[in-house]
């Protein structure tokens, strides 16, 4: 599949943001076909070239994945002509990518009226901390402070223990791009139908905050405050982690009465579902301990491949937690395609997880890993600006690029 029949084919993103957030939104629009320029400062570049594990090339993994179906210019946005060249391709692109601090590009003479003056179409994804307004618009924040904004690093961890890392010091950041992506993906078929672009403004902890499914109108209603609960979670049990006699973890849900009966039968012990003893839920809520307990004693007598059988069969909703060496050697992801090879003029081969979703007509393409510093910023500005190579030239001696 080319780019022109992917289902971005013909828009441009100008990604001048840094690290991961607003980013992975310029990430997952390059994976459906659109045409990402990654701009950079001339000296210093986008810090995410540094961070994470390096490689032989300079830049490291995090850069040659989140990077990738990227062109890669370099423009200094703080000097005057490198402001007026950003106008100029601003005047020919769809979209605008930034996260820095409010206020900034406005120092800059860059801001939303100015450049949605210079192209009334164009759609501006805005991701900071805490958002364009409010109180708290111009702290200055990344993901792990958002997690614990946002009310989800106070969830993670066990009963009467410190907060944790909620598995990923960079969820906020993931979200925020995949919410970005929406937004400017509705934005944009909003300027279809009235010519008029937007901003999409979002704060880094609302992204999370929107996933912690009932906190809010459950403390709005009742005054509940969750707390930490370790692997459980406070609407069901059974519905946490175990080990097997053979040391693997596994997840094991059961979400409704019908599955937790499965599971009495698979575990032979049928008279466990019966409604005087644990087979309604507010039995189970109420006798929680024990009922851990009993799962806990079933899955630890039994190895995993011998688990996940008797767990299949019943239908009981059970699987593995996966290291990443695990999931190198799964079948499901080699069957989905999960994980990439692509070969890259600087480290060579690198595999890289594939775009999200799938679609069935159209799906992602991985085209190539991020790119070097300014690898195509000579290409960029002849082919949109009509700039000449003595103009190009003329830049470079500035430090302009």
């Amino acid at each position: 599949m080319t780019e022109q029949d992917q289902p971005l084919s013909g828009v441009r993103v100008l990604d001048i943001a840094t690290f991961i957030a607003a980013p992975f939104c310029g990430t997952i629009m390059g994976d459906f076909g659109a045409e990402v320029i990654k701009i950079e400062h001339p000296r210093d570049g986008d810090p995410m070239r540094k961070f994470g594990t390096p490689t032989e090339a300079g830049d490291t993994l995090a850069w040659l994945s989140e990077a990738r179906n990227k062109r890669c210019m370099t423009l200094d946005l703080r000097a005057p002509e490198g402001a007026e060249l950003f106008k100029k391709l601003v005047a020919e692109s769809d979209v605008v990518i930034e996260n820095f601090r409010p206020g900034t590009l406005e120092k800059w003479g860059l801001g939303w009226d100015v450049l949605h003056a210079i192209n009334p179409k164009m759609v501006m994804l805005r991701i900071s901390a805490y958002g364009q307004t409010g109180p708290m618009r111009g702290k200055p924040g990344f993901a792990r402070i958002a997690h614990g904004f946002a009310g989800l690093s106070y969830l993670a961890g066990e009963p009467g223990r410190p907060p944790v890392v909620p598995g990923s010091t960079s969820l906020a950041d993931y979200m925020s791009g995949v919410w970005g992506a929406v937004g400017v993906m509705m934005a944009l078929r909003q300027a279809e139908k009235t010519g008029r672009g937007q901003v999409v403004d979002i704060g880094l902890y609302e992204s999370v905050f929107r996933l912690l499914d009932e906190i809010a109108p459950a403390f709005a209603r009742h005054g509940l405050v969750r707390e930490r609960m370790g692997a459980d979670v406070p609407q069901v049990v059974p519905h946490g982690h175990w080990q097997t006699r053979d040391g693997r973890w596994i997840a094991l849900a059961c979400t409704s009465e019908k599955i937790f009966a499965r599971l009495c039968e698979v575990m032979g012990k049928p008279e466990l579902a019966a409604p005087d003893a644990l087979g309604p839920t507010k039995n189970r809520l109420a006798r929680r301990e024990e009922t851990n307990q009993l799962v806990a004693d079933w899955v630890g007598s039994l190895d995993f491949e011998e688990l996940m059988r008797l767990t299949d069969e019943a239908g009981v909703p059970c699987g593995p937690i996966n290291s990443i060496a695990d999931i190198f050697t799964d079948p499901q992801f080699e069957a989905r395609g999960n994980l990439q090879t692509v070969q890259d003029p600087r480290v060579g081969e690198i595999v890289l997880p594939a775009g999200v979703p799938t679609l069935s007509e159209t799906p992602p393409v991985l085209r190539h890993a991020g790119r070097a510093k300014s690898a195509d910023t000579d290409d960029i500005l002849r082919e949109i600006l009509d700039m000449s190579a003595q103009d190009v030239a003329r830049l470079r001696a500035g430090g302009v690029i």
